[in-house]
């Protein structure tokens, strides 16, 4: 089994990652930052490694004797060549980074180069390489995706939709990247490979919101806003204190397809994402438990 480095394992996926590699026998180090809550992993992790993404030197030292890197932090932040400066010098046998389905967007989003900029450089690497491109995370009370979502229509009757509702998403559970990771590593022909990670129901954003509104007995009525009415309302909110933050972006990636096959992760890694119904259930129960 492999002596792995993991970065951004503090965070809720990052977290799902640790777990499953001790699970699967492997050696795990978090690599995290000064005053990071290391709770979570005690008792998971072999130890921990303070130090900066943005400092090549310092993840360096901390790749030394490690067989594998698994990079869970976002390569959208401009950490891509010092980490694989870092990984390149250490001549780890292996280095799997976390990038997003994101960048296919067709918005002019300004982290879309960066996240490219980010994907080629990993390709230049000379380590054997594999890139992970998840679609919206979910699974845990610590996501900033759908546990908003959940908690809005539990507590109000009235949810707001931006548009018209229809566009499609694909949400995947945190538990199913970490199982796509661990195979991953293991796997010789996912060397090279970039790979789309979505999970396993694909629905329309009403959808998605009468789903949260069946498991968590509520029935919440959808008021649909012009996309341009809801930009207005998105600078108005960011004038009202405590009023929830959205972006212009956010509003506009809405209104985007955001569906992926990941068939080719299904051929390689065996990966077998679960329904949204599933992993809808247990974060609802887990939100259940927080609220209580």
């Amino acid at each position: 089994m492999a002596n792995v480095l993991v970065t951004g394992a503090t965070g809720f996926t990052g977290q799902y990652v640790v777990r499953r590699l001790v699970e699967a026998g492997h050696r795990v180090t978090a690599f995290v930052r000064e005053g990071s809550r290391r709770t979570p992993l005690e008792g998971l992790a072999e130890g921990f490694v303070v130090g900066n993404l943005d400092d090549s030197r310092s993840l360096g030292q901390a790749l030394e004797g490690r067989d594998a890197l698994v990079n869970v932090a976002s390569l959208g932040f401009g950490h891509a060549q010092a980490i694989v400066d870092a990984v390149d010098r250490a001549g780890i046998g292996r280095a799997i980074y976390f990038s997003t389905t994101s960048l296919f967007t067709t918005l002019p989003a300004a982290t879309k180069s960066v996240r490219q900029q980010a994907e080629d450089v990993v390709r230049g690497s000379t380590v054997p390489w594999t890139i992970v491109r998840p679609t919206m995370i979910y699974g845990d009370p610590g996501d900033r995706n759908l546990i908003k979502l959940i908690r809005w229509v539990d507590r109000w009757k009235v949810v707001p939709v931006f548009g018209p509702g229809t566009y499609r998403l694909q949400p995947v559970h945190a538990d199913d990247l970490a199982q796509a990771v661990v195979a991953a590593l293991g796997c010789e022909v996912a060397a090279g490979q970039a790979y789309n990670l979505s999970g396993g129901t694909a629905l329309s954003y009403n959808e998605l919101v009468d789903l949260i509104g069946e498991l968590l007995g509520r029935r919440p009525r959808r008021v649909h806003l012009p996309v341009s009415v809801s930009l207005i309302a998105v600078d108005l909110a960011r004038r009202i204190p405590l009023a929830p933050r959205f972006s212009r972006e956010q509003v506009l990636r809405l209104n985007e397809d955001k569906t992926f096959s990941h068939e080719e992760a299904a051929r390689d890694l065996g990966y077998r994402p679960i329904t949204l119904r599933e992993g809808l259930a247990r974060e609802v129960a887990m939100h259940r438990e927080g609220a209580g």
